[in-house]
């Protein structure tokens, strides 16, 4: 007498599984998609495990584990003396279910990218993602730095084999009391390592309680506009400038408003005009992009207008340690007696941008907000890079390593202004680089700067066009917004010689 077939509430013919990969994973996704999508429907009754495996030919064991975790989840429901049921679910809009079952995956991620959707186009969409469409950072260049990428220094040089060692000995025995949540405001010891930096090195008089600890210059100048700004209210930012900055406090609600740049820095006239600005960021040790150093009349303006106006100050000192004639500038808060400037600090453009640690001296009456608010956003910094910092602070490697590196790029801006070529028409000369990694050269014409900056990236070369730098509602006409910006600093001297020599071939 032969076995009668078993009968199943759904066609299994339909699970195809891949004998290569998990199989209770696998059937668990498929079962879980057919209950989305509603081909099982809640209160259908599933096969006993010890079927489902004879059918789909499997151990029992694959099928016990994909109920589990169904089970586990909530799809399935085990009615005692009767069987395993589909859960009774809520109705799902067919959309959703279809997006649903097919957003499913055996990896761990049911999350699939071209599946995505721009959160900003719906049709019930919050000010800060109508206004991210505009404000936010183009996708980094990918690959090891070439010449003449910009903001990136010599990390080909940082000494890795100290700081794994300094890494090796935090991790191999660390201190418990590290281990839990630490200060927001960041690690009392490389807190005080830094003021003390500050105050030896820059002039700067300040405390270890007016140092917060950030994951790089970005997050800081976004704290400051979280916190400073009101939306609708104006903020002024150097045009040009870094747009970064100016992004951030267009997500905060804040109309950014450009002011010009001459051989001085900031034109203050120009910032005075702004009635119903109370925040100003500034880049004054050495202006980004073009170098501009702001002179001390202007930083004495300057500091008289946020008085006058009851208003803010972000010093943005984010390459300040390359000075090459005599040692760094004292900071723009080393003038500020009315506690009204915002220094912003980073390690990246000494150590590497990946290290993602910054910091903000702040007037001692912003602290706790400034701390309140980060601990909100992060919690805190990541402990072992704080502490692996402070010891290579501590132990001087810090200090060597920024003469190390003040050296390599004088060395490589020589090499580049040695090699720049001199007969292209409409293109200006190297000028004297003072400070810094970058240099902002002259060219006569936006279809020029163009296509020059094409040509240049056609033999694998980056240079960067200065217009991309201006507010795209600048008055400025737009030839006179035209230039080229170059890192210097990035790759080693015999790679800015070879990229120089690709450049006046194709230049020319």
């Amino acid at each position: 007498m032969s076995e009668r077939p078993l009968v199943l509430p759904f066609d299994p013919a339909g699970i195809v599984l891949d004998r290569r990969r998990g199989l209770s994973q696998q059937l668990y996704q498929a079962l879980r998609a057919r209950v989305l999508d509603g081909r099982l429907s809640s209160g259908t009754r599933l096969p006993a495990t010890r079927d489902l495996a004879s059918v789909l030919a499997l151990s029992r064991n694959s099928v016990v584990r994909a109920y589990d975790q169904l089970y586990a989840e909530g799809f399935i429901e085990s009615r005692v003396g009767d069987g395993t049921y589909v859960s009774r679910l809520p109705k799902l809009s067919t959309q959703l279910s279809t997006r649903l079952s097919q957003g499913l995956s055996t990896e761990l991620s049911t999350f699939l990218p071209d599946d995505t959707e721009d959160l900003s186009s719906s049709t019930r969409s919050s000010a800060p993602l109508e206004r991210l469409k505009s404000h936010h950072l183009s996708p980094p260049r990918a690959g090891a730095p070439r010449a003449f990428r910009v903001g990136i220094p010599a990390f080909d040089l940082f000494p890795f084999d100290v700081w794994a060692k300094l890494q090796a000995g935090f991790w191999r025995d660390p201190d418990p009391a590290l281990l839990g949540y630490g200060d927001p405001a960041g690690e009392p010891v490389l807190r005080e390592l830094i003021a003390a930096y500050m105050r030896r090195s820059r002039g700067l008089s300040c405390t270890a309680e007016q140092i917060v600890i950030t994951s790089g210059a970005q997050q800081a100048i976004s704290l400051c506009a979280q916190l400073l700004l009101q939306p609708g209210e104006e903020v002024a930012v150097e045009n040009p400038g870094y747009r970064a900055a100016g992004h951030a406090f267009a997500l905060a609600g804040a109309k950014v408003r450009g002011v010009a740049i001459d051989e001085e820095g900031l034109v203050c006239e120009q910032l005075a005009q702004l009635r119903d600005c109370r925040l100003a960021y500034v880049t004054p040790a050495h202006q980004y992009p073009t170098g501009v150093t702001m002179s001390l009349a202007r930083r004495l303006s300057l500091l008289a207008w946020a008085e006058r106006q009851d208003g803010w100050i972000i010093e943005d000192d984010y390459d300040g340690e390359y000075r090459y004639s005599g040692p760094p500038l004292a900071p723009l808060a080393a003038l500020d007696r009315q506690q009204r400037v915002i220094y912003v600090g980073t390690f990246g453009k000494i150590a590497f941008p990946a290290l993602r640690l910054g910091y903000l001296v702040l007037p001692p009456r912003l602290v706790q907000a400034f701390s309140q608010a980060r601990a909100l956003a992060v919690r805190h910094s990541e402990v072992g890079t704080q502490c692996v910092m402070a010891q290579f602070m501590a132990q001087g490697h810090f200090q060597r390593h920024i003469r190390r590196m003040r050296r390599a790029a004088l060395a490589r801006r020589n090499v580049l202004k040695a090699g720049w070529p001199l007969d292209v028409p409409g293109l200006g000369a190297m000028p004297e680089v003072a400070a810094g990694l970058q240099v902002k050269v002259d060219v006569d014409n936006f279809a020029r700067e163009q296509a020059l900056v094409a040509k240049a990236e056609a033999v694998g070369v980056e240079v960067h066009p200065l217009s991309a730098y201006w507010l795209e509602d600048s008055e400025v006409p737009v030839d006179k917004r035209a230039g080229l910006v170059l890192g210097f600093a990035a790759v080693p001297e015999e790679e800015i010689a070879g990229a120089l020599m690709r450049l006046r071939r194709a230049w020319r």
